[in-house]
């Protein structure tokens, strides 16, 4: 079957303009013209556009969606499921916060006093869900069950002052990449091994012992896995490489 651009945005809940944008985006190009002009779609435009919707619904940039797809490794079972994963653990967390809602509102009623962890719990446990959603298996085939579940455990267990310093260290990471591109930074250089360092730093709230291999290692999946790549390129592309390179010279000399 065949959609005009105007009966496929319908389908989608979606408006012409947004696909006129993907296709000038290089994202979802029409099956054919017609000679008056109209745009047609077929059933592999109709599949293309609903896991760019899916990359959407998960936060992702039109560029980083753009290479994911056309990715010639791309896997659609494989993302699907991937999908699958994240959207359930998405719920889980959701019915973590609605708990910690309600027992909020029952404390502030009088009722029975909530600890500190528990109040920050549900954050927690979402952070390890999404990654475990998303990573999870080639993080264990690369470092095994037991590494990984140690590593959640101590995400787990963080205070909220140190909780509030990960996440935080870990935007400080995201920010000094988006400037060493722009400027054109050596990864190799002074700034790449700072940054690296407080890479080193972040993971030492995770890891149980630190490696300069294990490090180097995890760095390499930053390029190697298209979503690693898409979450430290989604403002300015070539993050992900900076890193990547940034790591392996400081680990080459730790």
């Amino acid at each position: 079957m065949e959609y005009t651009i105007k009966a496929l945005a319908d389908l989608a809940g979606v408006t012409p303009r947004t696909l006129r944008w993907y296709h000038q985006e290089g994202l979802l190009k029409p099956l054919r013209t017609t000679e008056a002009g109209y745009r047609l779609y077929g059933p592999r435009e109709v599949d293309r556009l609903q896991d760019i919707l899916f990359y959407r619904e998960l936060g992702l940039e039109l560029s980083a969606i753009r290479r994911i797809l056309d990715d010639p490794a791309f896997d659609r079972q494989a993302a699907l499921q991937s999908h699958l994963t994240e959207l359930k653990a998405r719920r889980d967390h959701l019915d973590g916060l609605i708990l910690t809602v309600r027992k909020t509102i029952d404390e502030t009623r009088g009722g029975s006093k909530m600890s500190d962890k528990e109040k920050f719990e549900a954050f927690k446990r979402r952070v390890v869900a999404a990654n475990e959603a998303r990573y999870g298996e080639e993080i264990r085939q690369k470092y095994g069950d037991g590494a990984v579940d140690r590593a959640n455990a101590n995400v787990l267990a963080l205070t909220e002052e140190e909780y509030g310093q990960w996440t935080a260290l870990g935007e400080e990471i995201k920010a000094a990449l988006v400037r060493a591109v722009r400027a054109g930074e050596d990864p190799a250089g002074q700034e790449g091994r700072r940054i690296a360092a407080l890479h080193r730093r972040w993971l030492s709230y995770s890891w149980e012992a630190y490696t300069p291999q294990a490090h180097a290692g995890l760095a390499q999946l930053y390029t190697a896995d298209a979503r690693l790549t898409a979450y430290y390129d989604g403002e300015v592309p070539g993050c992900a490489a900076f890193l990547r390179r940034a790591i392996t010279a400081y680990t080459s000399g730790t």
